[in-house]
């Protein structure tokens, strides 16, 4: 439904070369939206990676999220990997008294329900959205809105220990860090299995392992460079520093995960500065030529 990262593609106050490029037409690129990604296992049931504050234009755009009665959604659940804006924005956009359930962890159930009185307003009646806590490395089933198993179990992992900003420095410190940021690994009635990472800050044996055993990997593709922003725009930042891994590089994602048998791999979060959205560049070329895919919005994969 989605493929950038915050911001989108172009994003709304950025003149660097990709975004002029594209607005000019001079950019051999697509405009993508805010990553966002909806699985089914019937085609009838729907369940939200994460909540992107694009997300009502994204249902619009996507038909089989359109509602099929007076009042009525696909959408029974949200599964949210992190307290991220991009991540959980988009549940406002779901506040139209329609029951679904979200399913994450205790601690970003206490920032989202408990410390944002705005988010307040998905419980506004009852039986209108139902929290779920999961927890780190047990394997759950995603239920539909009635309670029945909808066919796709989900099982998540601990990727990051940092809390966003809005997030105070004495609330962070009761919460658990290792259910600051996920990763998820999730298995249709069919066996086969979808791995979803959009955000790594590193790699490592344990998490190649899980990504090895996927069908389908969707994969943080921030930024290309470490100092992609440094040089960009003055960024005291690397990448690394912000909680992503480098696409390029002797250390980035294309060489640690050049061993990996998962037989499609496809780029997602893809910020506005990252020079593989250029379709006729070299770093463009490098992807494929890795065996790598760069997401694009509106596509559509079936396993």
């Amino acid at each position: 439904m989605g493929s950038a990262a915050g911001g989108g593609f172009p994003q709304w106050n950025c003149g660097c070369r990709n975004c002029q490029g594209l607005r000019a037409g001079t950019l051999r690129a697509k405009q993508r939206t805010q990553t966002q990604v909806a699985i089914s296992d019937d085609d009838q049931e729907w369940f939200l990676l994460n909540a992107s504050p694009d997300l009502r234009l994204q249902i619009e755009r996507t038909t089989v999220l359109h509602a099929r009665d007076l009042r009525h959604s696909p959408v029974s659940g949200v599964l949210v990997t992190s307290a991220d804006i991009d991540h959980v924005a988009g549940l406002l956009s779901l506040r139209e008294l329609q029951p679904f359930r979200i399913y994450c962890t205790r601690s970003l159930r206490h920032i989202l329900r408990e410390d944002n009185s705005i988010f307040g307003m998905l419980n506004r009646v009852a039986q209108q959205v139902c929290w779920n806590d999961v927890n780190l490395g047990e394997k759950f089933p995603l239920l539909t809105t009635s309670g029945c198993e909808s066919g796709i179990s989900c099982e998540t992992f601990s990727v990051g220990t940092k809390y966003p900003q809005f997030v105070a420095a004495d609330r962070a410190a009761e919460l658990n860090p290792r259910e600051a940021s996920l990763g998820l690994l999730l298995t249709a009635s069919s066996d086969k299995r979808l791995a979803y990472f959009p955000a790594v800050p590193k790699i490592d044996d344990s998490l190649l392992e899980v990504l090895d055993s996927a069908d389908l990997l969707l994969f943080d593709g921030t930024f290309w460079s470490n100092d992609e922003l440094i040089r960009i725009q003055g960024s005291t930042l690397t990448t690394r520093e912000m909680g992503h891994v480098p696409v390029g590089g002797d250390k980035g994602i294309l060489r640690a995960l050049a061993g990996l048998r998962c037989p499609r791999k496809v780029f997602v979060h893809v910020n506005n500065t990252n020079p593989m959205l250029d379709e006729s560049g070299a770093e463009f070329k490098e992807i494929r030529g890795a065996g790598w895919e760069l997401a694009e919005d509106g596509w559509q994969l079936e396993l």
